[in-house]
C-alpha cells in the first residue's frame, strides 16, 4: 500500500507539496514580522482571547511559546507524513481549553467557529505581508493560496463546511467576523502595547543581554508598528487603532528596504531551519536560487 493509499484509508488529507505557495512563504523569516498581526486578529475574538488569557504562557515564556508555535507551523507545511499527527496533537492540546469569554458566553477552543477563525486569519495576513514585505500575489496566486489554506485546514482537523468556499466568500465572512465579533480584548491590547516587558531571548549573548534594556524599546515599537500596519484596515478601524498616511509611507519604505536586501541573503539565512531543510531535500539546487522579491 502506498503512502497516499494509507492516508486515504485513514481518512487523512494529503500533505502539502514543494509545488505549493505555502512552501515558498511559510518558512520565510519575514513571516516573523507578520505573525503578530495574525495573533492580534485571533485574540481579538472574545472566545479566543479569553482562552489565550487563561491558558497561554505567552506572558511567562514568550520566546518558548514563539519557538513552539513556529515549529508546529513548520510541521504543518513541511512535515509530510508528520503534518497530520501534528494536527491531531494540536486538537488534543485544545480539548481542555474552555471557559467564559468577555461577553459572558461559554466557549470551547475546538468549537468550529473559534477554531476555524484562528486558521482563517492566515489568509488575510499572508496577503498583507506579501504586499508590503515581499511581492503582491497575483489573483491566480491568491486563489491558489486560499485553496492551499483550505487543504491545510483539513490537516488541522477543520471541516470544509467551517471554512468559506472561495476568496469571495472568505472576505464576506471576514468582514462579518470583524463587524460582529472582534473587539479590543485584554490580550489584544497587551500585544499592541509597546511598553509590554519582554525578557532577552534565552541563550542570547552577553552583549545582547547587557544591551537588552536599550534594544528592547525600539524593537518593540517596530513590532507594534508593523503589526498595526499589516492588519486589514477594516480590523484596524474596528479595534480603534490609528494609522496615518505617514505611517503608510513608513511601512511601504520599510518594506522596500526589506525587499531589496532580503533576497541577497543565502537561503539558509532567509528560511527557518525546518523549512530550509525540507526545501533543500526537495530541491538540492534551491539554495543557489533567489526568492521572488
Amino acid at each position: 500500500m502506498t503512502d497516499t493509499e494509507a492516508r486515504t484509508a485513514r481518512g487523512e488529507p494529503d500533505p502539502l507539496t514543494p509545488q505549493t505557495i505555502l512552501w515558498d512563504i511559510a518558512g520565510d523569516r519575514r513571516l516573523l514580522l507578520s505573525l503578530p498581526a495574525g495573533f492580534v486578529l485571533q485574540v481579538a475574538h472574545p472566545a479566543v482571547g479569553a482562552g489565550v488569557d487563561a491558558y497561554s504562557v505567552f506572558r511567562t515564556d514568550p520566546w518558548g511559546r514563539l519557538d513552539r508555535s513556529l515549529e508546529s507551523l513548520q510541521l504543518w507545511i513541511y512535515g509530510g507524513e508528520r503534518a497530520a499527527e501534528e494536527g491531531r496533537r494540536l486538537r488534543r492540546l485544545h480539548r481542555t481549553i474552555n471557559g467564559t469569554d468577555t461577553r459572558g458566553r461559554p466557549y470551547h477552543a475546538l468549537t468550529p467557529a473559534c477554531y476555524a477563525w484562528v486558521h482563517a486569519t492566515a489568509y488575510a495576513v499572508f496577503l498583507r505581508a506579501a504586499r508590503y514585505l515581499a511581492r503582491p500575489l497575483t489573483p491566480a496566486e491568491s486563489l491558489r493560496l486560499y485553496d492551499e489554506l483550505r487543504q491545510l485546514g483539513r490537516i488541522l482537523g477543520i471541516n470544509d463546511r467551517d471554512m468559506p468556499e472561495n476568496p469571495e466568500a472568505y472576505w464576506a465572512y471576514f468582514d462579518a467576523m470583524v463587524r460582529d465579533e472582534l473587539e479590543m480584548t485584554p490580550v489584544a491590547r497587551e500585544l499592541l502595547d509597546p511598553r509590554r516587558p519582554v525578557p532577552a531571548p534565552p541563550g542570547a549573548s552577553a552583549p545582547v543581554r547587557l544591551l537588552w534594556p536599550v534594544l528592547h524599546p525600539p524593537l518593540t515599537r517596530l513590532r507594534v508598528f508593523v503589526t498595526v500596519g499589516l492588519l486589514p484596515p477594516v480590523a484596524r478601524d474596528r479595534l480603534g487603532l490609528a494609522w496615518t498616511p505617514r505611517d503608510e509611507r513608513l511601512l511601504r519604505g520599510f518594506g522596500a528596504v526589506l525587499r531589496t536586501l532580503f533576497p541577497l541573503l543565502p537561503e539558509r539565512v532567509r528560511y527557518l531551519p525546518l523549512g530550509y531543510a525540507a526545501r533543500r531535500a526537495a530541491h538540492p539546487d534551491r539554495s543557489r536560487r533567489r526568492p521572488r522579491r
